[in-house]
């Protein structure tokens, strides 16, 4: 931590552009000790704290708002490069990205001063959107409940997968108004009558602050709530796709990892080999030559495959910004997620297998803690099946059927 304090400092105007050295001095900071992180579960709170004063959160929000003004395409090269150093991190982020889009950036989102405000100011965002007795995954209505109270309201509820949440300054929770009308609520996580529960125990992504969430009797005020609307953060056009995105940038950064390894593992090799090899130094030895080069275009193609997708949802977001239609924009960017996550996937998991491969029995040792590259893989992917993708992704090249619009899609 000592080494980026100065660039860290209170005083630092502003976030770090994306191809700066603060920057990757920062992502470098992160990566140290991650394996150990994942493996002993130790939760990243002295990362997330540095991306608040790095004000990483801001990437996307307009200069003139004090954010980075960045494009979907650098943000995701940024979020790629986050997942390399550590997918916990750089996925305890994607609520808060997905909810500066929503909310932070639009000019016509009520009080959408105090939502840039925050963001400006380096606050993290999570979201308390899931509940287990939904029918449909991700689905409404919701049980968590807004009534009334005096000039204002209160909020009673239980949310699970609360990603990022746990690490979070504020709380984008989805509710059920008091006319039943869908809504988001945005409030601060220490405030009375709100719970974190760290019970989150999936195989992979351990430590994405992903729990319980309880809300007891909590206040709202009325400029904490946004009901949904046509045109307004859930009532944009496959206002999912981007956080569906995220989650396929982030497989695609622990492709680069496994690349990473792969390399270290196989450079680390210097007099130890298989009395039956070819060679004598295991670097030289053109079948496992051939491994890493299969890893290293597979992280290739995963990377400009989502940042291809990135353009098309930059595409579609900019004719939001302009105030022009945006359907058919966001509907090719819905696609391109789509087909980028089912290759993307693919790939990662594969070469999370053939990483041991290259380094043999020793690369399973427990302290190396590797497996957490196919775990880390394995558990996002499942964030939405493949399967219903692709059979979607048929239906429109069959047919034209345009792809689902609600839920996680």
């Amino acid at each position: 931590m000592n080494q980026i304090a100065p660039i860290l400092a209170p005083s630092f105007d502003g976030p770090l552009a994306p191809q700066s050295e603060a920057l990757e001095r920062l992502l470098s900071h992160i990566a140290e000790g991650a394996a150990e992180r994942d493996r002993e579960r130790i939760h990243p709170y002295e990362a997330m704290e540095l991306i608040r004063k790095a004000k990483l959160g801001a990437l996307r929000l307009p200069k003139a708002d004090g954010g980075g003004g960045v494009t979907l395409r650098e943000l995701f090269s940024v979020v790629i490069r986050l997942a390399a150093a550590d997918p916990n991190v750089a996925h305890a982020l994607r609520n808060h990205y997905t909810f500066v889009d929503r909310f932070a950036r639009p000019l016509h989102v009520p009080n959408r001063a105090k939502w840039a405000g925050i963001i400006a100011g380096g606050a993290l965002v999570g979201l308390a959107n899931a509940e287990l007795g939904s029918a449909k995954v991700g689905g409404s209505p919701f049980a968590t409940k807004l009534s009334p109270d005096g000039g204002g309201y209160r909020l009673n509820g239980t949310k699970y997968y609360s990603t990022g949440t746990l690490y979070a300054d504020h709380v984008q929770v989805r509710v059920s108004g008091p006319n039943d009308e869908l809504a988001s609520v945005i409030i601060p996580t220490d405030r009375e009558g709100v719970e974190l529960v760290d019970d989150w125990d999936g195989a992979g992504q351990r430590l994405t602050g992903s729990g319980t969430t309880h809300f007891r009797d909590v206040r709202v005020e009325p400029d904490e709530v946004i009901f949904d609307a046509p045109g307004i953060g859930y009532g944009t056009t496959y206002n999912n796709t981007l956080a569906q995105l995220l989650v396929t940038a982030i497989v695609a950064g622990i492709l680069r990892n496994i690349l990473a390894d792969a390399v270290a593992l196989l450079t680390g090799r210097k007099d130890r080999h298989f009395y039956y090899a070819t060679t004598t130094a295991p670097a030289d030895d053109p079948l496992l030559q051939e491994i890493i080069g299969e890893i290293s275009t597979n992280a290739f193609a995963a990377e400009t495959l989502v940042l291809a997708a990135a353009d098309a949802q930059d595409l579609a977001s900019d004719a939001r910004d302009r105030g022009e239609p945006d359907r058919e924009l966001s509907h090719a960017a819905a696609l391109a997620a789509a087909k980028a996550k089912l290759v993307v996937d693919d790939l990662t998991i594969r070469s999370g297998s053939r990483l041991f491969d290259v380094g043999g029995a020793s690369a399973t040792k427990r302290s190396r803690n590797l497996d957490r590259h196919w775990r880390n893989a394995r558990t996002l992917a499942t964030h939405n099946p493949g399967a219903l993708k692709a059979r979607a992704i048929g239906d429109f090249e069959l047919h034209g059927t345009p792809l689902p619009t609600q839920g996680f899609f």
